[in-house]
């Protein structure tokens, strides 16, 4: 898409030939927000104007879109003044203020964050599973919670050939889905080690006190923390319970049940999931491979005798999930265990949001 700017105050206007939307993105210079404007750009999503917007500390600076520098603006009462779909990336507090105001602006918004989600009113949208469900907003969308999404891109097929009953899961996720401190956390600690005088001998306590932890509890560097978000009274996070109460609501399944450990490990970008699924129907490998290598947005990558399987090195970049693994659960009835992985910034996150607004 090519584009050139006429000179404007607001300095945000991109005209094209085409009629476009006019874009908000509240988080513009966050990793989601970085590369909601890549997925816009590359998709030739049809943009009026572009209105980047952030935090007062980022005002200043300005952002990437189609070869042009666009300044970024401060978030504001009147950020949505003319705006027709509003991303919002910037966290939960930034959306349980904002997206009522942009709604009030008459924006739609989609919601990246984890506030609206559980509304009975509100969809919340993975299009290659609830398209349909788009089309009931007033004038709010929710995006899943990105290990949900990457985990049913692959589930939600063999749902509905075999019917899903429940599911164990453990995630392994990037550190980036904690942003870029987090990023610079780990790499900060992977430097320190390589210090000769900063080995510890195995176990020292003192290992967890590094003063490089300062996003996450302990060292994340050669280190798993099996601690996604807040601990709830059940023992559970809630980013484990995320999986159970939005895999219920996006596959319309009710009584869907889900047992997950969320576990963050070193590695900088592409969540995995280990998953053994019982199924209401008997299961077939071969049957469960045709599935899945005719679902939209995955691809079946399972050969292991060749190793060849999902990793997150592979992902990372790629709009697609990636499944492989696929074998009988031998400790469930009707049981079927797989192993998925998928950028958590894309499908997880901004390419799930442009391709929401893809159906309005």
């Amino acid at each position: 898409m090519s584009a050139t700017f006429a000179s404007n105050q607001a300095g945000d206007r991109i005209p094209l030939l085409m009629k476009g939307y006019h874009i908000a993105v509240v988080g513009a210079t966050g990793a989601v927000g970085q590369e909601l404007l890549r997925v816009l750009e590359r998709r030739s999503f049809p943009v009026a104007s572009l209105r980047p917007i952030a935090s007062t500390r980022s005002v200043g600076n300005s952002v990437r879109f189609c070869d042009q520098s666009i300044p970024v603006q401060e978030l504001g009462p009147r950020s949505f003044d003319k705006i027709d779909i509003a991303f919002f990336s910037a966290g939960g507090e930034i959306s349980r203020k904002y997206v009522p105001v942009a709604c009030q602006a008459d924006a739609i918004a989609i919601d990246n964050s984890s506030v609206f989600r559980m509304e009975a009113h509100v969809p919340l949208v993975i299009p290659e599973i609830n398209a349909e469900d788009v089309r009931r907003h007033r004038g709010l969308i929710a995006n899943p919670n990105c290990t949900t999404a990457i985990t049913l891109m692959a589930l939600y097929p063999l749902h509905r050939t075999f019917g899903v009953r429940r599911i164990f899961a453990a995630s392994y996720q990037a550190v980036s889905g904690s942003g870029a401190r987090a990023i610079s956390e780990l790499t900060q600690q992977v430097a320190e080690d390589r210090e000769p005088c900063s080995r510890r001998p195995v176990g020292d306590a003192g290992a967890s006190q590094s003063k490089a932890a300062t996003v996450f509890p302990h060292p994340i560097a050669f280190n798993l923390l099996p601690h996604v978000d807040s601990f709830l009274e059940s023992g559970y996070t809630r980013e484990e319970m995320k999986m159970q109460n939005e895999g219920r609501k996006i596959m319309h399944l009710p009584e869907f049940r889900a047992s997950v450990t969320c576990v963050r490990v070193p590695v900088y970008r592409a969540h995995s999931v280990a998953i053994s699924a019982e199924f209401e129907r008997p299961v077939s490998v071969d049957q469960a491979r045709e599935v899945l290598a005719k679902a939209p947005g995955l691809e079946l990558v399972d050969e292991p005798q060749n190793n060849r399987y999902p990793m997150p090195l592979s992902v990372t970049g790629k709009d697609h999930c990636e499944v492989g693994r696929v074998r009988i659960d031998c400790a469930l009835e009707n049981g079927l265990s797989f192993w998925v992985s998928g950028d958590q910034l894309l499908k997880g996150a901004a390419l799930n949001a442009v391709q929401i607004a893809e159906l309005l």
